[in-house]
């Protein structure tokens, strides 16, 4: 009969989703056959699935990466693609269903639980183990009403819960105890354990907290990960991970860190590379100087994002870069930004309207209720590599620019590189992992690339689950899954 486990946090941003990844592949090198999970998730950061039929978080790809398996919407069923500060698309079984403001998704909820059940009993039938994510903490019984992402599926599912304290960010005794201190006992007896994450220095320091946890709580410790110091290297699903590089020498390259940035990891081969350094330019931040390609990249919300670039004077930076001859790269939302006018006459992304762009390529795009969601392998025109990537926008983008294209499809052009070169317009996500595309891209701005990108982030697993096996009881962790 298949088991399941699943990993909860006493906040958010505690490390759930590399916890997850870690346990699956040390699961994996143990000969179990598993899937993860997530009953819901919240991100902008997405990856459509094998066969293209859908979108899940990025997190839950990664971890399926770790599974040895393809990614597949049962793994994530409710998806929340925050589209305003109140207000976000609603993705079912990897499909848009809505868009709606907190309070009404709350009403929502009940409705979605049967879905969440159902994908996970899908995925129950086809392996050993299932190891799920929670979202957010438990501890927030404000929320526990029809919640469906961690207490509220556990008891369920009948699922037993590990749940993993933040040491680095402090105050990881009073999560424990405080989380233990608000839950009703229904939710306490399904509390298997804790684990405590993200421990700089010497574990042994913290012995007397971790014994007063226990003491204080009655669970059972399953151990003290130490920081792991190559998480840099797998893809980060929160925008608030987002990073640069501390390297003051190489290719300058500056991604603007718009206020809802989506599927950021298009960064993460980048940023790796020897020779380059990548600044995420924030809010109320000049464009530096030196720098050599300005990357927009995608957002939930095209004209709301290019009214916050304008906002922070971006615009008059990249203008000015351009002049000194830099070059520039918009993805998807980045690439309509860099037309003459975004148009949404049916207000998908907001109120009806339209945007004027900033004009460095020649076309214009026209948002439509139509959703792309497909994963293609294309042929880069100017260097004539392939590389593999996925497709996640909605809106039509037209106009001369376009025949010059970025790429090609089969025999469709794809994107739109303007007269001089310098500025190119793309909807291909994760472009960059395409290692001879990555080469010759990087080529042109004299960086040679030697980096095997898929191996760098299947090593970076190993040495996760490695890393979990020297420093938890994962045997006493996997005897809780029922």
């Amino acid at each position: 009969m298949t088991k399941a486990l699943m990993i909860q946090g006493t906040g958010s941003n505690v490390g759930k989703s590399m916890l997850v990844a870690g346990l699956c592949r040390a699961a994996v090198k143990r000969g179990l056959n598993v899937r993860p999970f997530k009953p819901q998730n919240m991100s902008n950061n997405a990856a459509v699935v094998a066969d293209g039929n859908g979108e899940i978080g990025r997190a839950q790809a990664l971890q399926a990466l770790a599974c040895g398996v393809l990614p597949h919407v049962d793994m994530n069923p409710i998806l929340l693609k925050p589209e305003s500060d109140q207000g976000a698309a609603v993705i079912v079984n990897g499909k848009h269903l809505t868009t709606c403001k907190a309070r009404d998704y709350a009403r929502l909820k009940p409705d979605l639980m049967q879905a969440v059940l159902d994908s996970f009993e899908r995925l129950k039938s086809e392996c050993d183990l299932v190891i799920v994510e929670g979202a957010g903490s438990p501890a927030e019984v404000n929320l526990r009403k029809n919640d469906i992402a961690n207490m509220g599926f556990a008891c369920a599912a009948d699922v037993p819960v590990v749940l993993a304290g933040d040491i680095d960010r402090g105050g990881v005794i009073a999560q424990m105890i405080g989380t233990q201190a608000v839950l009703d006992d229904v939710d306490k007896a399904q509390i298997a354990g804790f684990m405590i994450n993200k421990f700089r220095g010497d574990p042994r320091l913290f012995d007397d907290g971790y014994a007063l946890i226990k003491d204080q709580t009655g669970w059972p410790g399953f151990g003290v990960l130490p920081w792991f110091g190559k998480a840099g290297f797998l893809p980060a699903e929160d925008a608030l991970d987002l990073r640069g590089t501390d390297d003051d020498q190489g290719l300058h390259v500056v991604c603007l860190g718009l206020s809802r940035i989506a599927n950021f990891d298009d960064l993460d081969p980048i940023g790796m590379e020897d020779g380059v350094r990548l600044t995420i330019l924030k809010a109320g931040e000049a464009l530096p100087g030196d720098t050599d390609l300005v990357i927009i990249p995608g957002t939930k919300s095209t004209r709301q994002d290019l009214a916050f670039l304008r906002d922070q004077g971006w615009d008059t930076d990249i203008y000015a870069h351009v002049r000194r001859g830099g070059h520039v790269l918009g993805i998807c939302g980045g690439y309509q930004m860099l037309g003459t006018e975004i148009d949404d006459p049916h207000g998908i992304e907001g109120p009806a309207g339209s945007s004027q762009g900033l004009g460095l390529l020649n076309v214009k795009t026209i948002m439509s209720p139509e959703k792309t969601l497909t994963r293609v392998e294309a042929k880069h025109q100017p260097s004539g590599t392939v590389m593999s990537g996925y497709e996640i926008h909605i809106g039509e983008t037209t106009g001369p620019d376009r025949d010059h294209a970025f790429a090609t499809i089969g025999n469709v052009p794809e994107g739109a590189i303007s007269e001089s070169g310098r500025i190119t317009g793309t909807y291909l996500h994760g472009l960059f992992t395409a290692d001879t595309f990555r080469k010759a891209y990087l080529h042109k701005f004299g960086v040679e690339s030697g980096m095997d990108y898929a191996s760098v982030v299947n090593d970076t697993l190993d040495a996760l689950a490695a890393h979990l096996e020297e420093n938890l009881d994962i045997d006493a962790l996997l005897k809780c899954a029922r």
